[in-house]
């Protein structure tokens, strides 16, 4: 079992700013907790009662068919989830702003919810015109730009499987997973913008397409507008196929277990894993979540910073927002281009009032310093959230100052692809946080924390991650792998499900995730986390990140290596690698010692802001990277590191 600092344990509560707590729509830690227990007594009552959110052309007859471990949630409804998102706010809200996408560049397109509407039905009639029927399944592989979402509620809207594959992977793994999903068509773009460069989306798509039989014709967006190579019989262009299209494209019903979409996730060994979701509890988890996390209101201009290459993006920057005729910002590029504080001119311009990212991010925030951040009129934010990894203490703290300005509450949320929606989070107007920890699980979500043999842990004692009771969006199989879906998931621990994360409670009944099972070091038999010994680091005040991996040891079977950036106007240097090390050996004990801590100028990371650990676990083993780098943002920062790596051997 992994061992942990208990002082973590011990952050004070910071309880919701008070101004926001009068008009939220949770508004006390006492009302939170007599929805948590009413949700308890009888969860098909409680979900039942949600599910008059969704617009349904036929209601269900069953809220819950339970056969483990698998779930049909609202037999018998009918609906559409493009409806839902886009038709039932024209009456009230065809003209408010649906999406405000910036370019990295700067140029901007806006779409009110009429206009994304006709969008949305022109390619769904594109869609039919190439033969594709509801149950197909569409790749689509493009950079953050509107035709992605579109795309995504266009298929949607025709009862179509939408398979999205980021598009920073490499043809490979973009031929592998078309391959998996049996993909019919590829929507795709001739290339995307990235920290001012063009990314040849449509080069390593015909290269993936020379092993995808399955695939029969290819769309491109055109959006750099650069030459590319053209297959005539198989490419297409978008413009040509939505010009051509009606307008009118009535939403037709499909049963509450339509599968929605195939999002493929990473495990630590063998193949990604397509976690299907589908429509009815999917969508009413996502748009419920959203309204009670994220205290939506009218008003709001709301941005997540994710891709929409992962399941943030498909939750909670299409299907949740757009399911609660929110106005959004979506961009293109990276935050740091051109400038460290782009972030912070899209907050200013469009006048964001949440904000949603990932714990790296702030991270990254910390180390290029607030002076960023204070060139800009941030002070329409009224709520924080964060995403990904769990956030440490010094993180979190910074942010409620540097962003938050002790006014914006902060969400952090705890969730998977699997389980579609957030799961565990505070209630920005009602739940005391907690630094570091992702607090209480939401109404309906029976979260605990236990022993391999599903006894619960007590307070202060480290276990494992699970959820006792069905959840409306939780992912319904592996496609094409059932039997690992059952193994995975349900057979870890028998009857419940098992998240893969180390977690423990406190005496309040708060949550602390520690990070994946797997992210452990045995150093001389004992385990250690390595989130603690990253939380540490980031507490010292020289610190904005680090990153914590295991080397073989002859003596002790394994050594903690440490990888660290700094934060602004720090400086690496021998006396600071000695701090570093004693700081860890102080705060956890001798046997936490680093045997080497690393100084870097930038962590390796996905696009959506993940610490890639399995790269630097080989750097710090190997010296060098041989393994699959095609998630990672920018391939320089690896070299960098191990030539650094070569100097300091040396």
């Amino acid at each position: 079992m992994l061992e942990f600092d208990p002082h973590v344990l011990e952050e004070k509560a910071v309880p919701p700013p008070k101004e926001f707590s009068k008009r939220a729509h949770v508004k006390s830690l006492e009302e939170y907790r007599q929805m948590y227990d009413r949700a308890a007594r009888d969860p098909e009552a409680f979900w039942g009662e949600q599910a008059k959110m969704l617009d349904w052309f036929e209601p269900p007859k069953r809220v819950l068919d339970w056969d483990l471990p698998h779930a049909k949630w609202f037999a018998g409804g009918k609906l559409n989830v493009a409806y839902n998102c886009l038709d039932r706010h024209l009456a009230k809200r065809g003209n408010k702003p649906a999406l405000i996408w910036e370019a990295e560049d700067g140029a901007k397109v806006e779409f009110t919810y009429a206009e994304l509407h006709q969008r949305v039905c022109r390619f769904a009639n594109a869609l039919k015109s190439l033969g594709v029927q509801p149950g197909d399944c569409v790749a689509i592989y493009m950079p953050m730009i509107p035709e992605l979402p579109i795309a995504m509620l266009a298929c949607a809207r025709i009862g179509a499987v939408h398979s999205v594959v980021f598009g920073g992977f490499s043809s490979t793994a973009l031929a592998d997973r078309i391959a998996d999903a049996k993909s019919k068509i590829l929507l795709t773009a001739d290339g995307g913008y990235r920290r001012g460069k063009i990314v040849p989306l449509k080069d390593t798509a015909d290269a993936a397409l020379k092993n995808c039989p399955t695939i029969e014709k290819s769309v491109v967006v055109r959006r750099t507008g650069g030459k590319v190579a053209w297959q005539e019989g198989r490419d297409l262009w978008w413009h040509d196929l939505e010009k051509a299209a009606s307008k009118d494209s009535p939403a037709a019903p499909f049963d509450s277990e339509q599968p929605l979409y195939i999002l493929y996730t990473s495990g630590t060994t063998g193949k990604p894993k397509g976690v299907l979701h589908t429509s009815a509890g999917y969508l009413l988890q996502c748009m419920w979540s959203m309204r009670l996390v994220f205290d939506l209101r009218e008003d709001d201009v709301y941005w997540c910073t994710a891709d929409i290459g992962w399941v943030t993006g498909h939750s909670y920057i299409v299907y949740g927002p757009l399911a609660n005729g929110v106005t959004m910002v979506m961009y293109e590029g990276a935050p740091d281009q051109p400038g460290k504080d782009r972030f912070w001119e899209i907050v200013e311009r469009y006048k964001v009032t949440i904000f949603y990212s990932s714990a790296t991010a702030v991270r990254a925030f910390m180390a290029w310093g607030t002076d960023w951040i204070n060139k800009h009129d941030i002070s329409s934010l009224r709520l924080l959230g964060t995403v990904g990894e769990p956030i440490n203490p010094a993180a979190w703290k910074w942010y409620a100052e540097a962003i938050g300005k002790h006014r914006c509450p902060i969400v952090d949320t705890w969730w998977q692809t699997e389980t579609g929606s957030i799961m565990i989070s505070p209630l920005p107007g009602a739940t005391p946080a907690k630094p570091g920890s992702a607090t209480l699980p939401l109404p309906g979500i029976a979260a605990k924390v236990v022993n391999l043999q599903g006894q619960p842990v007590a307070p202060g004692e480290t276990g494992y991650l699970v959820i006792e009771k069905p959840w409306p969006s939780m992912l319904r199989t592996i496609y094409g792998d059932d039997e690992r879906f059952r193994r995975d998931y349900w057979e870890r621990i028998p009857g419940v499900y098992f998240a893969g994360d180390a977690a423990q409670c406190d005496k309040d009944g708060y949550i602390w995730v520690l990070g994946r099972v797997d992210d452990v070091i045995k150093v001389a038999g004992h385990r250690l986390s390595s989130m603690e010994i990253e939380s540490v680091l980031v507490s010292h005040v020289s610190v904005a990140e680090a990153a914590v991996v295991a080397r073989p040891d002859e003596i002790k079977g394994e050594a903690i290596v440490c990888f660290v950036t700094l934060r602004s106007g720090q400086t690496a240097s021998g006396e600071l690698r000695a701090a570093l090390m004693e700081h860890v050996s102080v705060t956890i004990g001798s046997i936490a010692r680093p045997a080497d801590v690393r100084f870097c100028d930038l962590l390796p990371k996905t696009r959506s802001g993940k610490i890639m650990r399995r790269l630097l676990r080989e750097l710090a083993h190997k010296g060098g990277i041989s393994g699959d780098t095609t998630t990672l943002e920018d391939m320089a920062v690896i070299e960098r590191l191990a030539q650094s790596q070569g100097r300091d051997d040396e």
